[in-house]
């Protein structure tokens, strides 16, 4: 049975969590709360239609070593299977109108989708994260993009228009589109954000990234456009596989609500969350007031 969320509690994530999960909670903030635990664990404990936004970035089955607790090397039935028991988690976890972003291959991404749609949710987009982080595979097209799907629970609750700067040559500062001739047309706050995402870079350097952290983290300027486009401040965002804290350190910048789960060692979040010395990647996206 759903507990009854009250103003106190909606100021403080961890109270939103029903009893018997008290010995997972590591670390709080005045905005969020992380548990450790496999997020299928966790789940349960969350009330039904209570969360505005899920970023979920799932280990994408690449056989990597992210140690003991977590399964990176399952058969393609047994993954999808799992997938879909998370799936089914979020959507009831959504409130009506809530966004669900899944981040993954587009080898998984397709059949994710096609169960979420299944499932009643609305597909809004496939956005392609350009980023090429892997070598040509012989016999196959260079693989140079990442698919993040962006759905929702009915008609979304919050769409904020995005903005991003008017492309210019690195060479010669010069933009590179003459827009039809219309440039003198255009909005002086730049171009709507399209499907296509070029501008989101590998994490490499370290004033970006924990060096406990040695597998993959996601860009910060990634996770705040989705946090930025979906929610306002205040709204409560659930990532169900913390990894290196991307999405919650965001949301304590955004000052938005969070709850994070983390099979493996949470320390690396923690720390992350405690370093001032740690920033936040530039982002030059202006997003519109409602």
């Amino acid at each position: 049975m759903a507990l009854a969320l009250s103003n106190n509690s909606r100021q403080m994530p961890g109270n939103m969590m029903k009893p018997g999960v008290e010995q997972s909670l590591v670390y709080s903030t005045p905005l969020g709360a992380l548990y450790t635990g496999d997020c299928l664990d966790l789940f349960p404990f969350l009330p039904t239609e209570t969360v505005d936004t899920i970023f979920a970035d799932p280990p994408f089955n690449l056989a990597k070593k992210y140690g003991k607790a977590v399964n990176d090397s399952r058969s393609e039935d047994d993954y999808l299977s799992w997938c879909r028991r998370w799936l089914d988690e979020c959507i009831r976890v959504l409130k009506p109108g809530g966004a669900l972003f899944v981040y993954n291959l587009p080898k998984w991404n397709i059949p994710i989708g096609c169960h979420l749609s299944q499932k009643g949710m609305i597909f809004r987009h496939w956005i392609a994260i350009n980023i090429k982080l892997s070598l040509p595979i012989p016999g196959r097209l260079y693989p140079s993009h990442y698919s993040l799907l962006y759905y929702t629970k009915g008609k979304p609750q919050t769409f904020r228009k995005i903005r991003t700067p008017i492309e210019q040559c690195r060479h010669c500062s010069k933009e590179i589109k003459d827009y039809g001739g219309h440039r003198h047309a255009m909005n002086p706050n730049g171009v709507n954000l399209t499907d296509v995402w070029n501008d989101i870079t590998p994490v490499r350097h370290w004033k970006f990234k924990d060096k406990n952290r040695r597998v993959n983290q996601l860009s910060t300027k990634l996770a705040a456009r989705v946090i930025q486009l979906s929610t306002n401040k205040c709204d409560l965002v659930l990532d169900p596989f913390g990894g290196s804290g991307t999405t919650y350190d965001v949301c304590e910048r955004l000052d938005r609500h969070w709850l994070g789960f983390e099979v493996i060692s949470c320390e690396t979040i923690i720390e992350r969350l405690q370093n001032s010395l740690l920033h936040p990647h530039k982002s030059d996206d202006f997003v519109e007031e409602d």
